[in-house]
């Protein structure tokens, strides 16, 4: 790394992505970082794994894992350690100058990813050992090996040079496009904060309490207007483009729409499965939400009775969170602003290091003086095992600013693996939202999911950083953090957590009503997930955009899945950042999908009479969290089930069956 260190050389000043970081534990040293350090970065980092696959092809013994596979897997160190930063920061603390280096790197990095994936001297040795006897490889290997092959065969390395030329404009064209369309949502999320007042993330508490009907529809509309107002944050043509391009590239390599290029390597496996599981679900949901409905709607005709509301009112969707707040309380006498009190962002965490804990035996050490990119809002652990050997480090950013892309996610600053001389690399993970001081339920809920996420990155006990902590496939990845959700609000857990700031615990008589609610309002809160689910899907699947306008596409979308009209998808297209920036491109219905799976698994905790079964978290641990993507996600499940998932756990946790 010297070579690098002293090209980057400028007024005497080392850059310090390439550098050895002399820093606790090895995190990165953020106030070190200077704009101007990024671009030579990933360009010394280009050059660094250039060189690294140049050996492996050069090599003239026969290929073998070991001098083929595994420098492949420990290449492109300058690489990880920028885009570690990079990634995070830019969708934590955006400014402009990030935004040039973003525009700057993308087309840098793409390109390297092609020349990668188009390169036939890696391919011929890698197809090698894939054709080869693989008995001598470990399960693990054997995985990783799968993924390289597969990754070579779906990017296009058996295409004519015309048609790989193609391939590389499309991927870069995609990639400069994607960046923007996040931007411009960042951009109209600041927008609607400037003219409401209330961020994003509050939306819906907002749409709960808000008395004024006429204000709820402007709140409403002005949400799902987003990135489609005719201005200069107007996604809707950058999204038409993304989509050609998109179709393009999947017949180029042979696919007859991006869902079916997308869905190959999924559990799923193909557009078909998808539409028919989704349908399943759609039909079961709005039969409940048309229930729901009934019951707003006789809350409403009580206001209109009392001269409230005009005649003839009927519950239209700037409604439904108004109404269905009204119901709860009614039918569960729960006020989520007598809930709040009792949870304070520093004691729900202190709630899921508590569960984490007892289920899997990890301890949290709050690390203070550690770089943070941001040390107003960061907040750094160490974690570490019954045996005080170190898990990994954790890090919290948990509350909004505008600088902030919306929602809540988990990051990688540093994979799991082991590295050339046979050290283990323990993770950096970080925890990112949009949340309140003092928490919803759904708060609370997204806080236990994202930490779930969070200990599949931090508990990996992988070799290899392609198949460790979370790199498994996107229909697989959210059992992890959605069953983290199970014990949110357990009543032995909620006793050591839920306080208030005397110091009272949350009462009894609270916390059967937040159980006995959360199945409360499932046909709405299914029907819009779905909804979403399905509008991606129908956008991957379709192998031609002659004649589609966004909005007549999403309106006939909403009308053949049976879509009552007091709903409306989660996510409309021009602001639907998961399926652009988030690589959920016909994968939303993967969270669906994964709960399936983890209300399955959870079945298996609550039927053996103690949530907290420590023989059978050992074994979630040891078989999911532990494994990563070293073996398929279906002999995993089977292995701790016994059999293929069953969807009922999953209906009767949604309250869509009894």
């Amino acid at each position: 790394m010297a070579a690098f260190a002293m090209a980057a050389c400028n007024s005497g000043r080392v850059n310090p992505f390439l550098t050895e970081w002399d820093t606790p534990y090895g995190i990165p040293p953020f106030d070190q970082f200077q704009i101007e350090d990024y671009i030579p970065a990933i360009e010394a980092g280009i050059s660094q794994q250039e060189m690294e696959i140049k050996a492996i092809t050069d090599n003239p013994d026969a290929p073998t894992f070991e001098n083929t596979i595994l420098p492949l897997e420990l290449s492109g160190d300058i690489l990880s350690k920028v885009s570690g930063v990079l990634y995070n920061i830019t969708e934590t603390d955006q400014t402009p100058e990030l935004d040039s280096v973003m525009d700057a790197a993308i087309p840098l990095m793409t390109a390297h990813e092609d020349n990668i994936s188009f390169n036939k001297d890696l391919y011929k040795r890698v197809a090698a050992i894939w054709n080869a006897d693989q008995s001598g490889l470990t399960r693990e290997q054997q995985m990783v090996l799968k993924k390289y092959y597969e990754d070579f065969e779906r990017s296009g390395i058996g295409l004519d040079e015309a048609k790989q030329d193609r391939l590389r404009e499309i991927n870069t064209e995609m990639a400069a496009k994607i960046q923007k369309i996040g931007n411009n949502i960042l951009a109209e999320n600041n927008n609607f904060k400037d003219e409401f007042g209330i961020s994003i993330s509050q939306y819906p508490d907002a749409m709960t309490s808000t008395q004024d009907r006429e204000l709820r529809h402007r709140m409403l509309v002005a949400y799902n207007t987003r990135c489609h107002n005719g201005n200069e944050f107007d996604n809707r043509k950058l999204i038409m483009e993304v989509f050609a391009l998109r179709i393009e590239k999947a017949k180029i390599l042979g696919y007859e729409s991006p869902a079916a290029y997308t869905l190959e390597n999924k559990m799923a496996h193909d557009p078909e499965t998808v539409d028919a599981f989704l349908d399943g679900i759609m039909k079961a949901s709005i039969q409940k939400a048309n229930e729901e409905v009934a019951d707003m709607q006789a809350i409403m005709d009580r206001d209109v009775k009392a001269g409230l509301l005009p005649a003839g009112s009927r519950i239209e969707p700037w409604d439904w969170w108004y109404y269905a707040e009204k119901v709860r309380k009614e039918k569960y006498d729960l006020d989520e602003e007598q809930t709040k009190p009792y949870f304070k962002a520093e004691n729900v965490v202190k709630g899921i290091f508590t569960a984490a804990n007892r289920l899997y035996g990890v301890n949290f050490e709050k690390l203070e003086n550690v770089p943070a990119y941001n040390p107003d809002c960061v907040t750094t652990y160490k974690v570490t095992d019954a045996d005080g050997a170190l898990v990994g480090i954790f890090t919290t950013d948990y509350f909004p600013r505008s600088s902030k892309r919306g929602g809540a996610w988990m990051n990688n600053v540093r994979e799991q693996y082991f590295d050339a001389d046979g050290n283990e690399v323990r993770p950096m993970i970080v925890n990112v939202g949009n949340l309140n001081e003092y928490m919803s339920i759904d708060d609370v809920q997204t806080t236990f999911h994202e930490f779930g996420h969070a200990l599949h990155g931090l508990l990996t006990k992988c070799h290899y950083k392609s198949v460790s902590g979370t790199n498994v496939t996107r229909d697989y990845v959210e059992m992890f953090s959605q069953i983290n959700e199970n014990w949110a609000f357990q009543p032995d857990l909620l006793a050591v957590y839920a306080v208030n700031d005397e110091g009272q615990v949350i009462p009894q008589e609270l916390v059967d009503k937040i159980n006995n609610a959360l199945k409360f309002n499932q046909g709405f809160m299914t029907a819009e997930l779905c909804a979403a689910s399905i509008l991606d899907m129908k956008w991957h699947e379709l192998t031609s955009l002659e004649g589609i306008d966004i909005d007549e596409f999403e309106a006939k979308v909403c009308a053949d899945m049976g879509l009552i009209k007091e709903i409306g998808p989660r996510y409309r297209t021009t602001y639907f950042n998961h399926i652009f920036g988030s690589g959920y491109n016909a994968g939303y219905y993967g969270y669906l999908w994964s709960e399936v799976l983890d209300k399955d698994a959870f079945d298996k905790f609550e039927k053996s009479g103690d949530v907290w079964n420590p023989a059978l978290a050992k074994q979630f641990k040891e078989t999911f969290l532990e494994r990563g993507g070293s073996e398929e996600p279906m002999t995993l499940f089977k292995s701790f089930m016994g059999r293929e998932p069953e969807n009922e756990a999953f209906l009767r946790g949604r309250g869509l069956i009894d």
